[in-house]
């Protein structure tokens, strides 16, 4: 079945049992309810169920980019339930979860019907109800983002506070270990340096024997290294002499010579400047073993990371030090926080306060059309010292149906028809100040008749010149007021019964009204009174 539905007020009528659940069940299923093989007519094929929405009136961007859907003007929203049981959804050909499409198909389609007036008795639709009439939008975002950084300022501050209670038991501590690393006067690349000065300090008589010997075989007469190579120099001089072709011989043999004579030199340098000297090699092994035993107290492996160890210490020391002027400068960022929070949710109590009235006084004048005269609501909003998602008010919505009647909590006061009516006078004030999603009265007429059905019509038909409504009704007097009528019936096709939905046409829609008036045999005056409904 493919159905274009039109802008404005659409009825959808048809008799008991007709199948007018299949196209709520399928509507339900594009607004994210989990599928169910059992209300499947052939569960062994694929199953599709598309809908097209023009979403171009409902700021619906933000929530899109929120949600990792491809915006489009004109959505369109699939779902495909397979053999398996398993389901996909889609938006704009993209792959959803079901949380995400039932948060769109929220500000998409309202489906209300008698048994669905849950909602109303929420105090947090309540407040939604009052701050869209005091027109609270900007001021509740604004009030949501300071309410925002002041949790998150308390949050620090209780971390402050927490930090602080455990800081103070491990400051000695840490104050300890943390002198112990200053006191080590720590330098990098130091503990290798240390390690080659212990080990010529405590090998110095070994060291003493390889420089004189190594002095002697550059020195000797008979045997040194310089002796034997100014021989060699000499000889190579001498052939440079006959012949230009030796010069390079001289000229190493020279090179090699000078290089000679300077290692010469180190090594004498050497041998003057080493001493034995005790104390040296005491405070150099004290200062081994000091490092080796903090970096097996603190688990490292090189005096670099005791140098981070001793930083972070550090820190902590001075933090714990200095904790108490972080908590009082975040005491008073708080103080400035709440001060800041408290005059706007002074600005939005004061705008619900000055609507209130305005909303009870039109709720009461659509109840008492509605056949509810005595219907009285009793709204009070009192500022409380705590901070809540949307304010800091109290809400009181009481009601009393009769007159002197208690009040009390709408649950408690008002029966399932007395709050279905209720709820429609609440979405037809609503629908002057905000843009509802598209709204589908489920036989919220059930047990009314007469004068307040064409009451409860009219205030649909006023609803659905601001956006799209749909009543699936059993009344006559609303079906007449719909700028289009479809129909659900059933017919045996073969060995099969199908249901189908078709829009009337003028002829029809007499037809239909004067059977709903009349029966199945229609008079004379059924049609008549249906062509004067109509008219």
């Amino acid at each position: 079945m493919q159905v274009d539905f039109n802008n404005g007020f659409s009825i959808i009528t048809g008799e008991t049992g007709a199948g007018k659940s299949i196209l709520l069940g399928g509507l339900s299923l594009i607004l994210g309810k989990r599928a169910d093989l059992s209300s499947l007519k052939d569960a062994s094929e694929k199953c599709i169920i598309e809908a097209v929405f023009d979403v171009s009136n409902y700021n619906l961007k933000a929530l899109f980019e929120a949600e990792d859907f491809d915006y489009d003007a004109i959505t369109i929203i699939r779902r495909e339930i397979l053999p398996s049981g398993k389901s996909r959804a889609f938006v704009n050909d993209s792959p959803v979860n079901l949380a995400s499409l039932q948060i769109l198909g929220e500000r998409l389609i309202d489906i209300h019907s008698q048994h669905q007036t849950m909602q109303l008795t929420s105090n947090d639709f309540q407040f939604q109800v009052i701050d869209a009439l005091a027109n609270n939008e900007d001021t509740l975002q604004e009030y949501k983002l300071e309410l925002k950084a002041y949790k998150k300022l308390q949050k620090q501050l209780d971390e402050l506070l927490v930090f602080k209670a455990e800081a103070i038991k491990e400051h000695d501590y840490n104050s300890f270990l943390l002198n112990e690393l200053v006191e080590a006067k720590l330098i990098e690349g130091e503990l290798e340096t240390l390690e080659e000065e212990y080990e010529t300090l405590n090998n110095i008589e070994g060291v003493k024997e390889n420089l004189a010997e190594a002095h002697q075989l550059l020195e000797d007469e008979q045997i040194g290294v310089i002796s034997s190579l100014t021989s060699l120099k000499n000889v190579f001089q001498k052939l440079a002499g006959y012949s230009s072709k030796y010069n390079g011989l001289f000229e190493r043999a020279n090179s090699s010579l000078i290089e000679i004579d300077d290692l010469f030199g180190e090594v004498n340098d050497y041998q003057e400047g080493l001493e034995a000297d005790p104390n040296r090699l005491e405070v150099v092994d004290a200062k081994l073993k000091m490092l080796h035993s903090l970096m097996q107290k603190h688990v490292s492996t090189t005096i670099s990371e005791l140098i981070i160890i001793r930083d972070q210490l550090e820190a902590k020391v001075s933090v714990t030090e200095n904790l108490d002027d972080t908590i009082q400068q975040k005491e008073k960022e708080i103080a400035s926080q709440k001060a800041a929070l408290n005059k706007i949710a002074k600005s939005i109590h004061e705008k619900r306060v000055a609507i209130i009235p305005q909303l009870k006084s039109q709720l009461e004048a659509i109840l008492s059309s509605l056949g509810m005269p005595n219907a009285q609501f009793k709204i009070e909003a009192s500022i409380s010292n705590e901070y809540y998602v949307n304010g800091k008010d109290i809400l009181d919505f009481l009601f009393s149906a009769n007159k002197g009647g208690n009040f009390n909590e709408l649950k408690k006061a008002a029966s399932g028809g007395e709050l279905s009516r209720i709820m429609l006078a609440i979405k037809s004030v609503l629908a002057k100040y905000i843009q509802l999603p598209t709204m589908m009265f489920d036989e919220i007429d059930t047990g009314v008749s007469g004068e307040i059905s064409n009451k409860m019509g009219d205030i649909m038909l006023e609803m659905s010149k601001c956006m799209q409504v749909f009543s699936i009704t059993h009344l006559p007097q609303i079906a007449a007021k719909g700028h289009s009528h479809f129909k659900v019936y059933k017919e045996d096709v073969g060995n099969q019964t199908q249901t189908n939905l078709i829009k009337l046409n003028h002829d029809e829609r007499i037809v239909e009204i004067a059977q709903m008036l009349g029966g199945k045999e229609m008079s004379s005056s059924a049609i008549a009174h249906a062509k004067e409904l109509l008219n």
